[in-house]
């Protein structure tokens, strides 16, 4: 059964895409963490490390479904001839996990790509020398400032993925937050890169904060405050982090819909006593 929550009239749904391990060692990714935030980590995620030791990512995407349409929130890791096929564990499940959710390609009328960078874009442009969108009808939506620092983050995604949305006239820049034509808001979540976005979806006192690359590992649910040592800029991505979790103290109910963690959704309301104590709320 696919995982997903219903919040009004919204349902999210996770579109599993693939799963394997990081391409550094996690003491590296997170060098001030110490050995008793890994131990809550640990507790609150015990499948993010496989039995060698090593950080376990799982890579997805995520379908907001509702009354006015579809909206994808990211790609994936695409398929073999993908641009992350030099370290994820293509190809990627992604159009399986859309039929098994009964969305075709076409139903997608947008796709919010949270950042440029290859595991989150895999699926949003297909067929290498022919290159077309695969999602026929998407308006695709990247911030300004993601695109303006392109060269600094994925050069190679301008030919491989620009290009081609801008050829079809897919491709829409945003400048911060900006409401979609479903009702979700797309915040700017910027530090992991420095025009990353995520998405939040609102009905009535319950939220779902899409997060994209703002939460990656569980260590920083439980201490925002900690470094990653991809981020682009760690003080602006920390504080991203901390303004995006407190959507959970003007709301009954935060959920964040992750990309990374092992579980799609997770309770996101801060200063839990469950977050506290590394376990699951």
């Amino acid at each position: 059964m696919i995982p997903s929550l219903k919040v009004g009239p919204y349902t999210v749904i996770a579109l599993a895409d693939g799963e394997g391990p990081f391409f550094s060692a996690r003491s590296e990714a997170f060098p001030d963490a110490t050995s008793e935030q890994w131990a809550a980590a640990d507790r609150f995620d015990p499948g993010a490390l496989d039995t060698d030791g090593r950080w376990w990512l799982r890579f997805r995407a995520f379908a907001i479904r509702g009354d006015r349409g579809v909206t994808l929130v990211d790609a994936g890791i695409g398929p073999a001839d993908g641009p992350a096929a030099s370290w994820a564990p293509v190809p990627g499940a992604l159009p399986a996990s859309l039929a098994a959710a009964g969305i075709e390609p076409s139903d997608v009328d947008t796709v919010v790509l949270t950042h440029l960078h290859t595991d989150h874009v895999g699926w949003a442009v297909v067929g290498g020398e022919q290159a077309r969108p695969f999602f026929p009808n998407a308006e695709y939506l990247l911030q300004q400032a993601e695109f303006d620092a392109i060269e600094a983050v994925n050069p190679q995604l301008r030919s491989s993925l620009i290009d081609p949305l801008r050829g079809t006239g897919q491709l829409r820049l945003l400048k911060g937050e900006t409401p979609l034509r479903g009702g979700e808001r797309v915040l700017a979540t910027p530090g992991h890169t420095p025009g990353h976005q995520s998405v939040l979806v609102e009905a009535g006192r319950e939220r779902v904060a899409v997060t994209g690359d703002v939460l990656v590992h569980a260590i920083q649910l439980l201490h925002p405050d900690l470094a990653y040592a991809h981020e682009m800029d760690p003080a602006r991505a920390r504080a991203s982090r901390e303004q995006l979790l407190l959507h959970g103290r003007s709301a009954d109910t935060l959920h964040l819909a992750t990309p990374h963690l092992t579980e799609p959704f997770v309770d996101g309301r801060p200063g839990t006593e469950a977050v506290r104590n590394g376990v699951p709320g």
